[in-house]
C-alpha cells in the first residue's frame, strides 16, 4: 500500500516560547492527540533581522537550541537589509510625517509573509507556520478563513489584515485554538524546551532596550514647539511633535492640571502639538478614512463596491469591537469606515481591522485621517 508523502512545514522560529511549541505541535500532533504522531515534516528558520540592541544573536542561539531538541533542521535567514529598508525606515518615515506607523503590521506583511514565505515556498515548503495566536480554517469551497484567536486576550489577528486567500492557502497557526498562554508554557516544558521560561518580548520589536523617543533622534532631529491647549494658549515646550501620538497621556512635560490631558492633535508643520481633557470633542471622531483597503473575504467584494457593508471594528490593538459600517469612499482607492458611535484616540497610520459577528476577518487597511 502506498504511503502519502508529508508534507513540509518551514516554521518561523523567533527563539520565543510560541514560536518553539509551533514547531513541537506540529511535528508531534495537536495537544488532544498522543505524542509522536507525526503529520509533516518540520523545518525551523530564524529569520535574521535588524536589531538595535544585539539581543538578536540571543534569539538566534534560543531559536537553534528548540530546534535542536525538537529534532528538526534548522536554518537562518538573513533579512537585516530588506527589514532595515521595508520596515524600519517605514515607521521612521511615518513619525517625520505625523503618522503613528505600525511596523508589526509591516513585518508580517513584507518579511514573515512576504520574504520568509517566498523562500519558504521556493525551497519546496508547502506550508509556513508561525506562533501568531488567531484561527485559520480551509472551507469546502476551498475558501480560506481567518479568525479570532479562542483567548481574546491573545488574539493577534489586528496585525494579519494583509493576508491574502493565495496566501492562506500556505499557511498554519497551530497556536489559534490553545486556551491560555499557560497552555504553551505546559507543552514547552512537556518538550523540554530550553525556552519554556523565556519572557515574552514586549513593545517594538527591533528596539529591545532602547526607548522609541532615544531611537527616533537617531533619524529625526529635535526641535523645539509649543504645547497648546485648545483654545491655544501655550501650556509648555516639547522637542519634536513627531515624539508624540494621539491619545498619549503620559510623558507629555506639562502638568499642574485638574483633569488628566491627551494629545488631540499634531501639527508637523507648525511643530505644535495639542492637548484637550478626555470628554473633549476633540479627542472623538465619527469616522476614518483609509487606503491600502485588503478584503480576505473576498465574497464580500461586490457589495462592499455597490452599498458597503456592515462590519465590527477596531483601530487599535486589543481595543474593543464596535459596530461601524464600511464603504466605498470619494476618492480612489480609499474607503470609509463610519462608526455607530464616536470613537476617541485616532491615530493616522495605524490599522483599521474589520470582522463579522463571529470573529471572522473580513479584512482592513490604514487609517488616512479621521471626521
Amino acid at each position: 500500500m502506498a504511503t502519502t508523502k508529508k508534507k513540509t512545514v518551514f516554521v518561523g522560529m523567533s527563539g520565543g516560547v510560541d514560536s518553539s511549541v509551533t514547531a513541537a505541535i506540529l511535528k508531534y500532533g495537536r495537544p488532544s492527540l498522543p505524542a509522536g504522531r507525526q503529520d509533516y515534516d518540520i523545518v525551523g528558520v530564524h529569520l535574521r533581522c535588524w536589531n538595535i540592541d544585539g539581543c538578536a544573536e540571543q534569539d538566534a542561539e534560543d531559536a537553534r537550541r528548540a530546534s535542536e531538541t525538537l529534532g528538526i533542521p534548522f536554518y537562518v535567514f538573513d533579512f537585516e537589509r530588506e527589514y532595515k529598508e521595508r520596515v524600519v525606515e517605514y515607521m521612521v518615515d511615518g513619525y517625520r510625517r505625523g503618522i503613528t506607523p505600525n511596523p508589526d503590521v509591516m513585518c508580517n506583511s513584507q518579511i514573515k509573509f512576504g520574504l520568509f514565505y517566498d523562500r519558504a515556498l521556493k525551497m519546496g515548503a508547502d506550508y509556513i507556520a508561525t506562533g501568531h495566536y488567531v484561527r485559520l480554517k480551509r472551507l469546502r469551497t476551498k475558501h480560506y478563513v481567518l479568525s479570532t484567536a479562542r483567548d481574546p486576550d491573545k488574539d493577534q489577528s489586528y496585525f494579519l489584515w494583509t493576508l491574502t486567500q493565495e496566501q492562506l492557502a500556505h499557511c498554519l497557526f497551530p497556536l489559534g485554538d490553545l486556551i491560555k498562554k499557560t497552555e504553551v508554557r505546559k507543552l514547552a516544558k512537556k518538550y523540554k524546551l530550553p525556552n519554556a521560561d523565556k519572557k515574552d518580548s514586549q513593545g517594538v520589536c527591533f528596539l529591545g532596550q532602547i526607548s522609541l523617543p532615544e531611537f527616533l533622534a537617531g533619524f529625526i532631529p529635535d526641535k523645539q514647539g509649543k504645547i497648546v491647549d485648545i483654545s491655544g494658549k501655550e501650556l509648555g515646550q516639547h522637542t519634536g511633535a513627531h515624539h508624540f501620538t494621539i491619545g498619549q497621556r503620559k510623558g507629555l512635560g506639562v502638568g499642574g492640571f485638574a483633569k488628566p490631558q491627551y494629545v488631540a492633535k499634531k501639527d508637523i508643520k507648525t511643530n505644535t502639538v495639542t492637548l484637550a481633557p478626555e470628554s473633549d470633542p476633540s479627542l472623538y471622531a465619527s469616522s476614518v478614512e483609509l487606503t491600502d483597503l485588503n478584503v480576505i473575504d473576498n465574497s464580500y467584494s461586490n457589495v462592499l463596491k455597490n452599498i458597503g457593508i456592515r462590519v465590527l471594528a477596531r483601530i487599535r490593538y486589543r481595543q474593543p469591537l464596535f459596530g461601524a459600517k464600511l464603504e466605498k469612499g470619494k476618492k480612489k482607492k480609499e474607503w470609509l469606515l463610519t462608526f455607530d458611535h464616536p470613537q476617541k484616540f485616532i491615530a493616522p497610520g495605524q490599522s483599521a481591522v474589520m470582522y463579522d459577528a463571529k470573529g471572522k476577518m473580513l479584512g482592513g487597511g490604514i487609517i488616512k485621517n479621521a471626521k
